[in-house]
């Protein structure tokens, strides 16, 4: 565990596994505790370097406002104060996408692959922006704890919520123990203020795998049929799940992971779609 001082703030840290290394960026509203249960798969073949965002995890918030160009440049940052030497397999989920897609157009050189799980490419539709508006201002009034059940009901979808209370906890606690006005700036910066981010797919040159839940609203398999098409080498995969962070609690996600990343076939067995497209790459050693 390590904490990186970077242009967002102090980032805490963590490396597992061995091979090369991939760097892990998760959703807005929760932390790098969201990935536990892919971690061990990942991380016999990887060497996974796991960022908490600013103003999430052990994380501190950050010292400005800042950008998902910040973030990109941030987590080359904690890749420098790491000594890590080659380019990375990006994995990020919503958020972590998001700064992944900055960080493979704008980076080329540091990204090997890019691999994003329900990241909307485009900024927040009106009425998700007043949802969004809405949690911000409840969490400035009431603290964290009476939003922290809605955000699990979101983020899971209920089903899941209720048939796994493991996760469901894991969600709370995460957005429970983040700092409150790192959570804020984050909500601001990366929900409100997110750019539509569609002319940065133009740049991508890393192999890149887009896949979202089956039942996912906000990230349809539909939208990363679309944006894979946009990126040079893009694929786009439908997993199991309807919230933004459901395909983290599947052991399935995992196996499509390390599949794309050793350049396997990544094939139906590990989706629940017709809409799916198989994703392949040749492995880069």
């Amino acid at each position: 565990m390590a904490h990186v001082a970077t242009r967002v703030g102090r980032l805490h840290v963590e490396v597992e596994g061995s091979g090369p290394p991939a760097l892990l960026w998760h959703s807005l509203f929760v932390d790098s505790t969201t990935w536990a249960r892919l971690r061990p798969t990942l991380a016999a073949t990887r060497t996974l370097v796991t960022v908490d965002g600013p103003g999430h995890g052990r994380s501190d918030a950050a010292p400005r406002p800042y950008t998902l160009s910040d973030c990109a440049l941030a987590a080359r940052e904690v890749l420098g104060a790491l000594a890590v030497s080659g380019p990375v397999d990006w994995l990020g989920n919503a958020w972590g996408g998001h700064v992944g897609v900055f960080f493979a157009a704008e980076h080329p050189d540091a990204c090997r692959s890019l691999t994003t799980i329900a990241t909307p490419i485009t900024a927040l539709a009106p009425n998700d922006r007043r949802s969004v508006a809405l949690v911000r201002l409840l969490h400035r009034l009431a603290g964290p704890r009476p939003v922290a059940g809605l955000l699990a009901d979101a983020l899971l979808g209920k089903d899941l919520r209720r048939a796994d209370p493991e996760a469901a906890a894991v969600v709370r606690s995460a957005f429970v123990r983040a700092d409150r006005r790192g959570m804020r700036q984050a909500i601001q910066a990366i929900s409100l203020d997110r750019p539509d981010a569609t002319d940065q797919l133009d740049a991508v040159r890393a192999p890149t795998l887009m896949a979202t839940g089956e039942h996912d609203p906000m990230c349809t398999p539909s939208d990363t049929a679309a944006w894979a098409a946009r990126v040079a080498e893009g694929h786009h995969l439908v997993l199991p799940g309807k919230g933004h962070l459901a395909p983290l609690f599947d052991p399935r996600t995992a196996e499509a992971i390390t599949g794309f990343w050793a350049g396997n076939t990544v094939t139906a067995t590990t989706t629940t779609s017709r809409n799916s497209t198989p994703a392949t790459r040749k492995p880069r050693s």
